[in-house]
């Protein structure tokens, strides 16, 4: 059953002491304390990939692809780029699986895993790692494209009111066309939280680089652990 659930961007800025990602890298502090807070029995990353594949909770990831000096984990680096982020931001807290999903996973795939990392203990935390659309600006990774902000609109409301079915009606093409990349990881949530009542708060929402970044936090109603932080957002540049 899912307790908790953070949700986190995947980018490798976190990890650096950029100015402009302070209060974003705050939030995901806030969201995984969050997260820890719900004491899950069975903590798991999950984030996007080039391909679904399960690692070991202790499995290694590196960010010296991306230029940073950064090791998470331990033995040889073998986590994608959302799980080595995911890794990092739990600090010495190891969880006990790490899941990629692909990128192009179909929603049905999506809601599957979710719902099998969901069964599998009492109290499962989930550490969400996704983007959202790369096409907010014009100075953004992707084309930029006016579809974008609705899309990122409704992806931030969908996890400041902890609505799972928002997520997991996302269109895959429309994810693919707008360079969101983390969907297919959101929809995992998705099918993880099921129909049970959830409380959420989106701490931050920010597009410094015309790349939708949040942080939100999710918890069963009732548990007592919600984070009551107001959301903090940063209009794209």
């Amino acid at each position: 059953m899912l307790a908790a659930a953070a949700v986190c961007p995947q980018t490798p800025l976190l990890v650096t002491g950029m100015p402009v990602l302070a209060e974003l890298r705050a939030a995901c502090g806030a969201a995984v304390a969050g997260l820890l807070a719900a004491r899950p029995d069975v903590l798991a990353v999950v984030g996007g990939a080039a391909d679904t594949a399960a690692y070991a909770g202790r499995a290694a990831g590196s960010l010296r692809p991306w230029g940073l000096r950064v090791t998470a984990g331990e033995g040889e680096p073998v986590l994608p780029l959302s799980l080595t982020v995911g890794r990092h931001l739990l600090g010495g807290q190891a969880p006990d699986a790490c899941q990629a999903v692909a990128y192009d996973a179909a929603p049905a795939e999506c809601r599957a895993l979710g719902e099998k990392l969901a069964a599998s203990g009492e109290r499962v935390g989930l550490l969400v790692l996704a983007d959202g659309p790369a096409c907010l600006t014009p100075r953004a990774p992707g084309r930029y494209d006016e579809a974008a902000r609705p899309f990122d609109d409704l992806v931030a409301h969908a996890l400041d009111t902890a609505a799972p079915g928002a997520l997991a009606a996302l269109d895959p093409g429309e994810a693919d066309r707008l360079w969101a990349t983390g969907r297919a990881a959101l929809q995992v949530l998705a099918g993880a939280a099921g129909p049970e009542p959830f409380d959420g708060r989106l701490l931050a929402r920010s597009a410094p680089f015309g790349v939708g970044y949040h942080a939100a936090v999710w918890t069963r109603r009732g548990t007592g652990t919600f984070i009551r932080s107001r959301a903090s957002t940063t209009s794209p540049s």
